[in-house]
């Protein structure tokens, strides 16, 4: 801490997840934030930009008590000893990207932060990112800093899910997980270039409990997105992606049979399309989908066809405690433009709890296991997001009502609970509709 302020670098702070990490912490009096990028004058024009009113809203100026605003340039590239030192933060945000491609030296901002005492966490998406930070664990413990890779939608938020459904299972054989955004949300072009460039290219999955590999952007799972009490997403087709998950869930549960992680992008025709292309990398007639990367960016943008929602799911299928089969997942759906948040509410509720006192362990890892589910839904209030557990088979035999409901089932009128709560078998005569 620095006096009665939290000091935040957010490198990437002008950027897609950066910006809005930057709106949801904007608000706390208890803040500094250093909105910090290559480009002052980016950095400059956006943190104007919170200050100022905008359509309506009072923005956040000095009036409303928010955080203090500063922008700063920053070169990861540059001499990160000097300029961390002249910025004197408490807690580096790497949010930006693409973590894949951070070349022969990609913990280099890690340990610069771990060399001048100062505690790190990122929104990486890039398995071999986030499943390395490890090797510099000793290294972090013995300077007293935290560092924690990962800490977004997948792995973070998903492991968060998986920990409360698992306590259901005595054995969990498959485990899935996938995004669909919203098709009119504009994606940031390091998240387009992330997903291309493993494309068609071979992504390590489990296969009957076994490693192997599947092609990214190609293989597929069909998934309804449907939380309970919320009208479900679309059906639609989740193609492999290539996510943290995949390499951290065999640690996690021993003998799992399955793995995918996926995205489900509007219009599907769109999301058909690179598959196709996907495949052309597979068969080696193109190199590699990233030199396109921008113009895949530009149709998405272009095609913004279908709903104004998106959300996630995650599911489990395995074995309940009586040894029949069981599968339950768990929901989100956020509304209109409150999906791109999501990514950051792991390090909004992080800090949240610094600023309340509580810090996590030393050391280096995945941030898996470092938040639970209330803390992200806690954030998740601030927006139209709806989420929750859904079974989708019971050994147990629910009635059919229950499982379609899930969980809203507890909030309905006693007397309709009452009337499709599990009875004796019998006839009734139906008088009038």
């Amino acid at each position: 801490m620095s006096g009665e302020r939290l000091s935040l670098l957010i490198i990437g702070g002008y950027g897609t997840f950066g910006g809005r990490l930057a709106r949801l912490l904007g608000d706390e009096p208890r803040l500094r934030l250093l909105i910090a990028g290559r480009s002052l004058e980016k950095a400059d024009d956006f943190v104007a930009d919170l200050r100022s009113p905008k359509d309506g809203s009072e923005g956040l100026g000095s009036s409303n008590l928010g955080a203090t605003l500063q922008a700063v340039a920053f070169d990861r590239d540059g001499d990160l000893t000097e300029q961390l030192t002249r910025l004197r933060p408490d807690l580096v945000i790497d949010a930006s990207g693409p973590f894949q491609s951070f070349g022969e030296d990609p913990y280099k901002v890690v340990r610069a932060c771990i060399g001048l005492d100062i505690d790190y966490a990122d929104l990486a998406d890039s398995t071999g990112f986030v499943a390395g930070i490890g090797g510099l664990d000793a290294e972090a413990r013995a300077k007293g800093v935290f560092a924690l890779s990962g800490l977004s939608s997948l792995p973070a938020l998903s492991f968060a899910a998986l920990d409360v459904m698992a306590p259901r299972f005595s054995r969990i054989d498959a485990v899935a997980a996938g995004i669909a955004p919203s098709a009119h949300v504009k994606i940031g072009l390091n998240v387009v270039r992330a997903i291309a460039s493993y494309a068609g290219k071979p992504v390590s999955v489990l296969r009957q409990g076994r490693p192997a590999q599947a092609p990214g952007l190609i293989e597929a799972m069909r998934v309804t997105i449907a939380p309970p009490g919320v009208t479900p997403l679309r059906s639609r087709n989740f193609l492999l992606v290539d996510a943290p998950d995949l390499a951290l869930l065999p640690g996690r549960f021993a003998g799992l049979q399955s793995s995918f992680t996926g995205v489900g992008t509007e219009p599907q025709l769109l999301q058909r399309l690179l598959g196709l292309a996907a495949g052309l990398t597979r068969r080696k007639l193109l190199p590699s989908l990233t030199p396109f990367a921008r113009l895949m960016q530009r149709a998405s943008h272009g095609l913004a066809v279908g709903e104004h929602r998106g959300g996630m799911f995650v599911r489990l299928s395995g074995l309940d405690a009586a040894g029949q089969p069981l599968a339950c997942g768990w929901h989100l759906i956020a509304e209109g433009d409150d999906g791109p948040f999501i990514p950051v509410t792991g390090v909004a509720a992080l800090v949240r709890r610094l600023l309340g006192g509580v810090r996590p362990e030393n050391g280096a890892r995945p941030a898996t296991g470092e938040l639970q589910l209330a803390d992200f839904e806690a954030e998740f209030r601030r927006f139209s997001i709806a989420s929750g557990i859904r079974a989708e088979c019971e050994g147990a035999g629910l009635p059919l009502y229950h499982r379609v409901l899930g969980s809203a089932f507890a909030r309905l009128p006693p007397a309709i609970s009452a009337m499709h709560a599990p009875a004796p078998a019998g006839s009734a005569r139906v008088a009038s509709g």
